[in-house]
């Protein structure tokens, strides 16, 4: 009977402390919504980083994680920031419009058999550009401010 008094203690011990007392149910989901994202595009960049340059099947099987990737940050684009975080919003629009624009070039610069290098550079700037974007969000969610000397950060 001790043990078990004991164990029901220890459970609803553990459960008041798994379920973050007081915490907003808007910030908890957009937290796991952001797990999520940085989840997905972590196993798409190891997939990406997998391919056999030499295989016969590297450029689809590229812009097939390529387009896993532009989905990704299309839906990351769509999330409700919580009313703190509401001016990351508009970065997480660009975001997906630069991911975007980066995996559609990226499938015209190895369109029709061929290879084109400029093409394939607006396509590496506007995947930069993305992730830079994202960059700068995660630093903001941190608590922290980005020290990047293309940022301007506006005080209210």
């Amino acid at each position: 009977m001790k043990n078990k008094i004991r164990l029901l203690f220890a459970a609803a011990l553990a459960s008041i402390l798994l379920t973050a007392c007081g915490e907003d149910a808007e910030l908890t989901q957009f937290r796991n919504d952001m797990d999520e994202f940085c989840t997905k595009i972590s196993e798409i960049d190891s997939s990406i980083n997998s391919i056999d340059p030499e295989s016969d099947s590297a450029t689809t099987e590229l812009l097939s994680y390529l387009d896993e990737l532009d989905t990704a940050f299309q839906s990351f684009a769509t999330l409700d920031f919580p009313e703190e975080f509401d001016y990351l919003e508009n970065l997480a629009d660009e975001s997906s419009q630069y991911m975007t624009e980066a995996v559609k070039s990226y499938h015209e610069a190895f369109g029709e058999g061929s290879y084109n290098e400029y093409t394939a550079a607006y396509a590496k700037e506007n995947y930069s550009r993305a992730y830079k974007r994202v960059q700068i969000i995660i630093t903001f969610l941190h608590g922290e401010e980005p020290d990047d000397a293309d940022l301007t950060i506006e005080y209210e």
